[in-house]
């Protein structure tokens, strides 16, 4: 019999890594020039929860937090609430947080058991700055009224950081998944699948 009940190792692993990104927010978050973009760390911690947990808990990790800040929580860098991020013209950026999870989750997914540091590396690329940065700027042009060469602009410079990001991930999940293969399953789907007779 099948249930959709998330087992409870994977809801302390969703809680554990929500708590993580909830936390990386609270250095702040530095403004740079007038684009109202701001730099923080909590995207790091974004891009860890699809490494290391896979897609499906790692946008569980992700929902987490933001539902938690349509709650009203300050959960957001800066003491941002997900509603005060939505009205925002970075609005993009908070809702491309799960399409990052769930690329960079479900492309870890596909490499392991083996974790190759150098192709995490361009999966955490690909999720957390180009897939990121679609969903941003095109917030951006839609709610912030830019065109995509000034949306653009307002976010070039912050890709070396989100590059380097995107290797300190790389070089935790090879850690991790070496020293805790298991981190990544997802329970739900391995207690759904049939026994196979011998």
């Amino acid at each position: 019999m099948s249930s959709n009940r998330i087992p409870a190792r994977d809801l302390a692993h969703v809680a554990v890594f929500a708590a993580l990104i909830i936390a990386l927010g609270l250095p702040g978050a530095i403004n740079i020039g007038i684009s109202g973009v701001p730099i923080t760390l909590q995207s790091l911690g974004v891009m860890m929860a699809g490494a290391l947990l896979g897609p499906r808990k790692g946008v569980l990790a992700v929902l987490t937090v933001i539902a938690l800040g349509l709650v009203g929580l300050p959960v957001l860098a800066g003491g941002r609430t997900s509603l005060t991020a939505l009205a925002s013209p970075t609005s993009g950026f908070l809702v491309g947080w799960i399409a990052t999870a769930f690329v960079i989750g479900w492309l870890t997914a596909r490499m392991l058991p083996k974790y190759r540091i150098v192709a995490g590396v361009g999966i955490n690329l690909l999720g957390g700055v180009v897939v990121l940065y679609v969903f941003g700027i095109v917030g951006m042009m839609i709610r912030g009224h830019l065109s995509f060469t000034a949306a653009w602009a307002a976010n070039a410079a912050f890709i070396p950081l989100d590059a380097a990001k995107a290797v300190v991930t790389a070089a935790v999940a090879s850690q991790v998944h070496r020293a805790y293969p298991a981190l990544l399953r997802d329970s739900t789907v391995q207690n759904a699948k049939p026994a196979v007779a011998n």
